[in-house]
């Protein structure tokens, strides 16, 4: 599995569940593949904090972790 994390603006998607890569004011992607979907989000929260992005995150500022399979999102991406 692949984690997208996307960090959304509140202004922009108050409904975290609408926070997706078109809207999202950040959009990271887990360098390595996980075996299961709560490693895929274990992985992807410590990535995040792990960042500059992560670090200073806004207070009108969420994050999602999307956990895709890698060929999905290859066709997609």
């Amino acid at each position: 599995m692949l984690a997208l994390i996307l960090v959304c603006s509140v202004a922009v998607t108050p409904e975290l569940r609408d926070c997706d890569r078109t809207n999202a004011v950040h959009v990271l992607q887990l360098p390595e593949e996980t075996g299961n979907p709560l490693m895929c989000m274990m992985h992807g929260q410590a990535y995040l904090a792990g960042t500059a992005i992560g670090r200073d995150l806004r207070a009108d500022e969420r994050v999602k972790v999307l956990c895709v399979r890698a060929a999905r999102h290859a066709r997609a991406g």
